[in-house]
């Protein structure tokens, strides 16, 4: 394999991704590079399941933890942090490793952010105004009789991506679902890099999944939902919809039992799982699909089975 041709991991939460990333990194002089969109926030290190300092010592690790809850991050400022990493790490001569759950990530990576217009500063104040003014649900409606192709893609919940649909058209004339489907300009083009998906059994991933939540809280998770609750943030940024932090708010709230709140954060998982696994097999079917046993076999082998 050509030194500098990235290796992408993607795959659905608590499938193993890190342990396969650091393995080959090990065994090729790898940087792994982050395309998770909610491990990207300083504050949320346990709640997100960051690789741990143990892990930041075996290989080096970018694009975690480098921004503050606080922040609207976006794919698009993850893809021009992610072209500078990538450029770094190969002019060091390693081999960038890029890993996530992040499925709008790698789309974006490898096939480039759909051209939409920037929207007149006027006509984002206004629907930003009206998402803190209207119930999420009346705006969807809005949406509903203004761009119903977009909407049909939407959950009625989703009031961030309602408004984006809504500002978007209104400043176009054009749904965002059609400006979606116009083609970008790819970061890496497919003989810059080799595709992975790690694969499990679905019953496998949410026993690992809960075992795995149980272990945040025993690490801390608790204390950093204290911390988010004082910092009062506006619900509608990216990293307020990190899972079991709304349940988790509520339980350090005193509203619900911790034993609740687990069981919210679980079911929550679940579904997010199975969204997941539905987005990859519709979307990176042409990946190499890696199931359990042959992880193992690239743990043991090293760089060159991926080749």
């Amino acid at each position: 394999m050509e030194q500098n041709r990235a290796i992408l991991i993607a795959g659905p939460t608590a499938s193993g991704k890190s342990a396969l990333a650091i393995a080959i990194a090990k065994s090729c002089g790898g940087t792994i590079i982050n395309a998770d969109s909610m491990q990207v926030y300083a504050e949320l290190r346990i709640l997100t399941a960051r690789p741990m300092p143990a892990d930041e010592e075996i290989a080096p690790h970018r694009l975690y933890g480098h921004v503050s809850v606080t922040q609207n991050y976006s794919v698009a400022t993850w893809l021009k942090d992610v072209e500078a990493a990538i450029r770094d790490v190969r002019a060091s001569g390693g081999v960038p490793i890029i890993i996530g759950g992040t499925g709008l990530y790698f789309m974006a990576l490898t096939r480039g952010l759909s051209p939409v217009p920037s929207i007149p500063d006027e006509i984002r104040r206004y629907w930003r105004q009206a998402a803190c003014e209207r119930p999420v649900g009346e705006l969807y409606q809005e949406l509903c009789r203004r761009d119903p192709i977009t909407a049909a893609r939407l959950r009625e919940s989703d009031r961030q991506r309602i408004v984006r649909a809504l500002e978007v058209y209104e400043a176009t004339g054009t749904p965002l679902a059609q400006w979606q489907e116009k083609p970008g300009t790819p970061l890496l083009s497919p003989e810059e890099y080799v595709g992975l998906v790690v694969d499990r059994p679905r019953e496998d991933l949410y026993a690992r999944a809960d075992t795995r939540f149980a272990q945040m809280i025993s690490e801390g998770a608790l204390e950093e939902v204290v911390l988010m609750r004082s910092m009062q943030l506006d619900p509608d940024l990216p990293a307020t919809r990190a899972l079991g932090l709304a349940p988790l708010m509520a339980c350090t709230a005193g509203e619900i039992s911790l034993e609740e709140a687990s069981g919210l954060t679980c079911r929550d998982t679940r579904h997010y799982i199975r969204r997941q696994l539905t987005w990859l097999r519709r979307n990176m079917i042409s990946w190499k699909w890696i199931q359990t046993k042959e992880m193992e076999q690239i743990k043991r082998s090293g760089f060159s089975f991926v080749d």
